[in-house]
Parts: C-alpha cells; sequence; structure tokens
C-alpha cells in the first residue's frame, strides 16, 4: 500500500456506497456530510482507508475475526485453485477439502466427532437449537424443548438466537420472541455485588448454582441444552470464575441436560489454545464456531457435535423423519473449508497459539500497568488475545462511564491510527468495556502501539 490514489477513482466508490450500502451497527445520517470509511487494502495488522491512512488494527476485522492476519497469499491461493477444481455441490455430498478440515478439526478436539458446515455463527447455533428440539421430540415428547442461555452473552442476530441473547439492549425492537429460551444470571465476578446473595468467597460456584436454581423452578424435564459462551465477548470480556465450570458441568449431567458451547468468537485459537473451552476442562456435547475459523478469507461456520448426539438422529433407518432434516445452501461451498484447512495450518506453521499467549500475557500486564496510571479504568480481564478494560466512573460504586465517553476512546484511538473495540450498545448503561482482540501474530511493538494510543486517549478525554 503506498496510499497514492486516483481521486477521482475513489471518489466514485465513496459516492456508490454512500447511495448504495447499508453499514452494519451504523447510524447513516452523519454520512449525509462526512465520508463514509472504506477499507481499502490490508497487510499483516494494518489496513488502509481510502485516504490512505494506515490504520493498526486491534480488534481483527472489527469483529473478532482476521486471526492469522491480512494478506494471507497462501490461502488465497489454496482458494482460488479450490474454486476452480470444484466451488461448490450441496452439503448432501461430500467434499475433499469438507472432508480433510473435518478430519483436521476434530483431531483438535478430543471428544467431539462430527462437523456440520454452514455459513454463520448466528446459523450455527441456530442448528444446534434446531437438533436440541429435534431430540425434544424424538425422544421426550417435544417436553425437553428448552434451552438456557445466560445474561451478557450473545449468540447470534436472527430472532432464535436474539431470543437466546442476554443483551437486552441489542435485542431491542426485535420482539416478540421465539419461546422456550430461558435466561440465567452472569458471572461477572467484578459486578457480583449487584446479584442478591453473591458471596464474597466461592462466587463461581455460587453463580453457576444460579442456574440450577433456573433449571429446578422451570422443571429439569423442560430443559434439554444449556448454551454457553466459554468466555463472554460482546457482553463485556467475561473470564469465569474459578469453580465456575466445574459445577456447571456436574448440574448439566444431573439433569440430562446438553452442554451447548459457543466458540464464535473464542475458536481457533483466540484464548491461546484451539478452543476456549479446553482452558477449562469443559466436555461439550455441540460447539459451534464461525469468526476465527477461515480468518475472514471465506465465509465459514460449524456445529460440532459428539457421536452421542449424532447418534440420535439415525437410530431408526426405518423412520422417514428419523434424521437432522436440515440444509445450509452455502455450507456446500468449498472455499470454507479450503481456507480452513491454510488457515489453521499457519496457526500451526508459525507457532501462533504460543505466540498468542504471550503476547496476551504481555498485553494483560501492559493494560494493568495503564490501569495503575488511569483510575477509570476498573477492571482489565481477558484470555489470550482477547482482552477487555472496563472502564468505571470510580473504582468505589464501580459505576460504569457513560457509553459516550467510552465511544470517545474509540474514537480518538481512530485518530491516532489504532482501530480498537468496545461493547457496543449491547447492554442498558453498561456498555462500558474496552475489548482488544490483536490478529494472533501481533508482536510486542503492535501492543505497545495499542496500549500508547489507549494511554493517550484516556488522558485527553478524563484527564
Amino acid at each position: 500500500m503506498d496510499g497514492n490514489f486516483n481521486e477521482n477513482d475513489i471518489s466514485r466508490v465513496v459516492e456508490a456506497d454512500r447511495a448504495h450500502i447499508w453499514h452494519h451497527l451504523s447510524q447513516h445520517k452523519p454520512y449525509e456530510t462526512t465520508d463514509p470509511r472504506i477499507i481499502v487494502e490490508g497487510k499483516g495488522m494494518r489496513v488502509w482507508d481510502q485516504k490512505g491512512k494506515e490504520h493498526l488494527d486491534a480488534v481483527s476485522g472489527g469483529v473478532w475475526t482476521v486471526n492469522v492476519g491480512y494478506g494471507r497469499e497462501r490461502i488465497a491461493n489454496a482458494v482460488r485453485d479450490q474454486l476452480i477444481k470444484l466451488n461448490y455441490f450441496a452439503g448432501s455430498a461430500g467434499s475433499i477439502p469438507g472432508s480433510n478440515f473435518a478430519e483436521m478439526l476434530i483431531d483438535k478436539m478430543p471428544g467431539m466427532s462430527r462437523v456440520y458446515y454452514c455459513n454463520s455463527g448466528s446459523e450455527a447455533n441456530e442448528k444446534g437449537f434446531k437438533m436440541v428440539r429435534q431430540i425434544a421430540h424424538k425422544r421426550y415428547g417435544g417436553k425437553k424443548h428448552k434451552i438456557l442461555y445466560r445474561d451478557r452473552d450473545y449468540h447470534g442476530t436472527t430472532i432464535a438466537c436474539l431470543s437466546a441473547g442476554g443483551q437486552d439492549e441489542r435485542n431491542a425492537q426485535y420482539g416478540p420472541f421465539t419461546d422456550g429460551f430461558v435466561r440465567v444470571p452472569h458471572c461477572l465476578e467484578y459486578r457480583a455485588f449487584e446479584q442478591d446473595g453473591a458471596p464474597q468467597e466461592n462466587y463461581g460456584i455460587w453463580a453457576a448454582d444460579q442456574i440450577e436454581k433456573v433449571i429446578l423452578a422451570e422443571g429439569p424435564d423442560t430443559v434439554g441444552a444449556l448454551c454457553l459462551e466459554p468466555v463472554t465477548a460482546g457482553g463485556g470480556v467475561i473470564t469465569p470464575p474459578e469453580g465456575y465450570w466445574d459445577r456447571v458441568q456436574e448440574i448439566c449431567k444431573k439433569y440430562d441436560i446438553l452442554l451447548h458451547i459457543d466458540e464464535v468468537v473464542c475458536g481457533v485459537g483466540r484464548t491461546g489454545t484451539w478452543f476456549g473451552y479446553q482452558h477449562y476442562g469443559i466436555k461439550p456435547d455441540m460447539v459451534t464456531m464461525a469468526k476465527g475459523v477461515a480468518s475472514g478469507y471465506a465465509a465459514i461456520a460449524c456445529l460440532v457435535t459428539t457421536e452421542e448426539v449424532f447418534n440420535m438422529f439415525k437410530d431408526d433407518a426405518s423412520d422417514p423423519m428419523n434424521y437432522f432434516r436440515d440444509i445450509s445452501t452455502f455450507g456446500g461451498c468449498t472455499a470454507g473449508p479450503t481456507a480452513g484447512i491454510e488457515n489453521m495450518a499457519i496457526i500451526e506453521d508459525e507457532n501462533l497459539l504460543q505466540n498468542t499467549t504471550d503476547m496476551g500475557h504481555y498485553m494483560l500486564d501492559e493494560l494493568n500497568a495503564l490501569a495503575d496510571k488511569h483510575a477509570v479504568i476498573g477492571q482489565v480481564r481477558g484470555k489470550g488475545l482477547f482482552l477487555g478494560a472496563e472502564l468505571v466512573e470510580d473504582r468505589a460504586s464501580r459505576a460504569p462511564v457513560a457509553e459516550g465517553l467510552v465511544q470517545q476512546i474509540v474514537g480518538d484511538c481512530m485518530q491516532q491510527g489504532v482501530i480498537i473495540g468496545a461493547t457496543n450498545r449491547s447492554l442498558p448503561g453498561k456498555n462500558n468495556t474496552l475489548c482488544f482482540s490483536p490478529a494472533l501474530i501481533a508482536t510486542k511493538d503492535d501492543i505497545n502501539q495499542i496500549v500508547s494510543a489507549v494511554d493517550g486517549a484516556l488522558g485527553r478525554v478524563f484527564g
């Protein structure tokens, strides 16, 4: 990228964007008087906009996706070659890259065995919900159909996924929602004081016990699954408290409840292991994934299950309804698994899991050092290169900083040429966490630049 553009050409692109593109998560009124930002090129961890300005991307494509960085010719070339050979055939048949990537993926997921391809995290979670519902009808007369989800967790943007969404502001104005989804309390120990009866000690076990209370209130014979993120993402980058996951699994086993782990953000290296759940000794029944699976080089998502779940859909071959009667059109694309193969190979060949662990520790230390300097940082938390800094008015009350001020930090960093994220109109009154998810290739110099930008922005906005 040399920053040189033909002004006539790029102005035409900008005007076409202004006239026709409906951007995600955006209020478009400002675009009537200012230009929308267009990202023209990316290399490594840097991207350039239409004016040639360079930005260090600390959120991997804006939404935790480009795990191995931009400009990977190895992935692009493999996808090109595969598209010429066979671009698509419906998932009712197999493909060579589909089989090869499934084998590669399952090798990283002991205890799991089956891969269902689709095209987005929302769709992958929908597939999991449908499996739970079909199992309920097959085995329990339709009664064991309820799906529990957690406050602050997010599982996608379709109506059913929003029904399982613990972010009230993100859900607002999209109801009525699908029946049979029931919320359980969050496990953010930093805000345990907001939960009636939360103890000072053994909070993780207590937080898991609140799930059991919901199950008992609903009736264990009505609850089919529990869907959780291993580390909550857009709800504030929440790592689980000690003892939480062991107790959650005990509860699921006790009441014969399927454990559905949503790895759409955490999956494929983001936390320093292949999957976030692997930090906590979790043995899931279902795992969903999307963003980092191919680092955005192709659209792909997967629902992975155990053989036990798979077998529930083939136990009576004489019954014409006894299989998972579902299809995902673009789950038949070969570009996704081809990109997934190369993406995973890059992570292995370049030892990026270890780099993520090492750089994650370094960035966590640097952000904590920043907290020593800026009292507005109430807590720093995260796992690997998946980190958050919650901003508060004062540390005693932990009152959240206004969302507008948080967005000023994001805007200031953007002006400095560093793209960071923040909880975005998700939790009413609590969109106060800065979010960081640099690519797994991040170096200390990259992290220093990110932290320095945040340091400067905090000083200018809060004094």
